[in-house]
């Protein structure tokens, strides 16, 4: 399968399992999964369930899961769909987390900080390199630098992922470190 393959069906899979099932009709449970076989056979875009089986293994953000016997897949954070729980627990954050942007947002994000507009939570990373990808999707990154414990102390909760990423309901501006702009 060649890369611009893997793509085409990785972002197509981010659009029906994150944003739009109703594309394909396909009904995601209550916990964001779809039948594979559904997938399989309402997708226009021809794909197998070996290739979708290689893009979830090796997609470097781990987008998708499979359930436990591979007859499910779900995305693993990012939806817009207000009715998925993904059933995460609150978890303890790192002291610090970060989080990617680009400079024209800077002056809205100092005056409400971090919201997480269309989609159900913030995403923020636990690490600057993870951050400065996320912040060159739109142009020359500026990573912001979270306190999250501090946060989490005042009653702000977190979660996280099964690829790994912290997610937050909001980041209040008064948690965010602006001065280390870079």
């Amino acid at each position: 399968m060649t890369e611009q393959h893997k793509k085409q069906i990785s972002k197509f899979l981010s659009l029906i399992l994150r944003h739009q099932p109703e594309k394909i009709g396909l009904t995601l449970d209550e916990n964001g999964w779809a039948t594979i076989s559904d997938i399989l056979e309402k997708s226009k875009l021809r794909f197998s369930f070996e290739e979708l089986d290689e893009i979830v293994a090796t997609n470097d953000k781990q987008r998708f899961s499979f359930n436990h016997d591979k007859t499910k897949i779900r995305a693993n954070q990012g939806h817009s769909l207000k009715t998925i729980d993904l059933e995460l627990k609150p978890q303890t954050p790192p002291a610090f987390l970060y989080h990617g942007t680009v400079l024209k947002f800077i002056p809205e994000i100092k005056l409400h900080g971090l919201k997480k507009m269309s989609r159900q939570h913030v995403h923020l990373s636990k690490d600057r390199d993870t951050a400065i990808k996320v912040g060159s999707r739109r142009g020359k990154p500026v990573i912001l630098s979270i306190r999250a414990l501090e946060m989490q102390k005042e009653g702000h909760q977190f979660f996280i992922s099964e690829n790994g990423v912290w997610l937050a309901d909001a980041v209040p501006f008064e948690f965010i470190n602006f001065k280390e702009l870079c």
